[in-house]
C-alpha cells in the first residue's frame, strides 16, 4: 500500500482533530445544558489547526536560531515565556524529569 500524501495526513488529522474537539464540546455542552453547532465546532477546530500550526513555525523557528535541527525544551519554554503560569508548569515539569533522570543515573553507577 502507497504512503499517504502530505495532504492526505493533513486531512486525516483534521478529521481526527475535528472529532475529538467534537467530543470535548459535547461534554462540556452537556454539563453546561447548553447546545452547541457544527458550525461551531468547525471554526473552534479551525482556531486550533492555526494554532498549532503557529506553535509549530515558532518552536522550528527558535530551534533554527539555535543552530540546532531538533526542538528542545529550551525552545517550548521560550514559547511559553509570555504566560508566566504556563512557563512556571513547564519549568517545574522540565525539572522533574531532570531530577528522576540524574536519580536514574546516580543509580545505574
Amino acid at each position: 500500500m502507497a504512503e499517504p500524501s502530505d495532504e492526505e495526513r493533513r486531512e486525516r488529522l483534521k478529521s481526527a482533530l475535528w472529532y475529538h474537539v467534537g467530543k470535548i464540546v459535547d461534554e462540556e455542552s452537556l454539563k453546561r445544558r447548553r447546545n452547541a453547532t457544527p458550525q461551531f465546532i468547525g471554526s473552534l477546530t479551525e482556531l486550533v489547526i492555526t494554532q498549532v500550526e503557529n506553535i509549530a513555525q515558532d518552536l522550528e523557528g527558535f530551534s533554527r536560531h539555535a543552530g540546532r535541527t531538533t526542538v528542545n525544551t529550551d525552545d517550548v519554554l521560550l514559547l511559553a515565556r509570555r504566560n508566566a503560569d504556563l512557563h512556571n508548569i513547564i519549568k517545574d515539569y522540565v525539572d522533574e524529569l531532570k531530577a528522576d533522570k540524574a536519580k536514574r543515573s546516580t543509580k545505574k553507577r
